[in-house]
């Protein structure tokens, strides 16, 4: 019979002393920081540690990658307290910070309720999580560490309620189109795999490792086809550099991809587009739902593969130069450059 290792509790202070001085820095990490994200389905890029806020200063804030909106992450050593409450709620309002993170080694019945109902009170744009840390080990092994979520937005239940009620009042399309994306959402849940809210939109994008930058889903009613493609619309890098550095690695890409892949620079526009199509897809057909939710799924995890190692470690220096043109930020596009609805 095999043996087995018994799972011991260690105390967060005998691995971190000090808040600021030990447990932010190693939160921040980007390995941690992916770790935090992975329980919460939020994938986070670090933009700075003890942020000004004013006289303050908030413990981390981050991008997400996807909505590029802020997120701010406050941390404790210790149960919950007022005073991070109050601290949390200062710096959100001066960061605009649209997702909060709380995480603590305990949280108190009252500040659980508080968070519950900052996330029954406020719009879908805004959501609160609270954490609790632990730290784990077995035998003589290294503590690991392990985020508990205590509190949470509801399931994105009013967001998909909203969304739906703003469907049905503007088009049959749009409708679909959300029911579309609802079952694909319910799918991946059902697999214990993370899938973005769904909306009434044709596209749904999904994480890829860095701001600006996302795998978009798309569903085309008129040309009944199906899209998988990368919005390339950073701003820390010039998209239109981004662009030809990986055409200069097509040969490689495809390779790789083994996929038919369509690039479009979009000359008049500040994005660019690469894109795989699959024809012969209309979305009236829920009985392929399930053949098109395959090939979006198989194809997103694909392209995430080949093009997330390519993406996240890119540098300025890496870039050909390209002629700065003043053009502005767009919305997501299809592979002809005409915007999605």
């Amino acid at each position: 019979m095999a043996t087995l290792g018994v799972l011991e509790r260690v105390e967060l202070r005998d691995v971190w002393q000090h808040e600021a001085h030990h447990f932010t820095p190693w939160l921040a990490e980007a390995d941690n920081l992916a770790a935090l994200g992975e329980v919460l389905g939020i994938e986070l890029e670090l933009t700075g540690q003890e942020v000004a806020v004013g006289p303050y200063a908030a413990d981390i804030v981050c991008k997400d990658t996807v909505s590029n909106t802020n997120v701010l992450i406050e941390n404790q050593l210790e149960k919950t307290d007022h005073s991070h409450l109050g601290q949390i709620l200062t710096y959100a309002a001066g960061l605009k910070a649209q997702t909060v993170i709380w995480v603590a080694s305990k949280f108190t019945d009252e500040h659980r309720a508080a968070i519950d109902w900052l996330n029954n009170i406020t719009q879908d744009e805004w959501q609160f999580f609270g954490l609790e840390i632990e730290l784990w080990k077995i035998g003589a092994s290294e503590p690991a560490p392990k985020f508990n979520i205590i509190c949470q937005p509801n399931d994105w239940s009013r967001a998909v309620r909203d969304e739906a009620a703003k469907a049905e009042s503007n088009s049959p399309t749009r409708a679909m189109q959300l029911k579309f994306w609802t079952s694909f959402r319910d799918r991946m849940v059902g697999k214990g795999q993370r899938a973005p809210k769904p909306s009434a939109q044709s596209w749904q994008s999904f994480r890829v490792g860095r701001t600006g930058f996302s795998l978009e889903g798309v569903v085309q009613r008129t040309s009944q086809q199906l899209l998988v493609r990368l919005y390339i619309n950073c701003e820390d890098l010039p998209p239109k550099g981004v662009f030809r550095y990986l055409l200069a690695k097509q040969d490689l890409i495809h390779t790789q991809l083994g996929i038919p892949l369509v690039w479009n620079e979009l000359p008049e526009q500040k994005g660019c587009v690469l894109a795989v199509a699959h024809p012969n897809c209309p979305l009236e057909d829920e009985t392929r739902w399930n053949e098109y939710q395959d090939w979006i799924e198989f194809t997103i995890a694909k392209m995430d593969a080949v093009f997330r190692p390519l993406i996240k470690p890119l540098q300025l220096s890496d870039l050909p130069e390209v002629p700065v043109v003043a053009l502005e930020i767009q919305e997501p596009h299809d592979i002809d450059g005409s915007v999605t609805q």
